[in-house]
Order: C-alpha cells, then structure tokens, then sequence
C-alpha cells in the first residue's frame, strides 16, 4: 500500500462498506467479479489498485479480486470511485 493509502484506511472504509453498505458490495461482486448470482458479499481489503471481497455463489464463498481503472490518491478517491462503481453497476442492470 502507498503511505497516503494505509492498512488503517482499508480497515475503516471495509467496515463501513459492510455494516452500511452491502447492497453496494454485492453489486460489486454481481456486476464487476463476473458473480451475477452470488447472493451476499464482503469487502475484505482494498488498496490504492484494487479490492478483495467474498462472494457466495451457489453455497460456496469465492475470493474476488476488482481492479480500478486508476490508482487511488486517498480515502477521499476511494469514496468518490466506490460511488461511481454503484452507478455504473445500477445502469449496467
């Protein structure tokens, strides 16, 4: 991880994707890891390229890996590329 994109910062924006945000993760996981039926998710970490979630997918838990199309600055960054992320998946239903 850069020094402007620390453990610290995956940590709290993972924790509020999960408790706040699950709808969002899922459609992370349905629209950009190619899981159209996965029926939950989790956001395990995520970093200046990329995030790690889980998917369930047919009783299984499967590892997902989602590349960015830019290298994250910071948190704010990360907000602001998150959110986009939902649109794109809400418009691509």
């Amino acid at each position: 991880m850069s020094d402007s994109f620390t453990s610290d910062i995956s940590d709290r924006i993972c924790s509020h994707m999960n408790e706040d945000h699950q709808d969002a993760v899922l459609l992370y996981a349905q629209k950009f890891g190619s899981y159209p039926n996965a029926t939950a998710a989790k956001m395990l970490s995520i970093d200046a390229q990329s995030m790690n979630l889980t998917a369930e997918v047919s009783g299984e838990t499967l590892p997902i890996r989602i590349e960015f199309d830019h290298r994250l600055k910071d948190a704010e960054d990360a907000h602001h590329t998150l959110i986009d992320l939902v649109k794109q998946a809400r418009v691509q239903k």
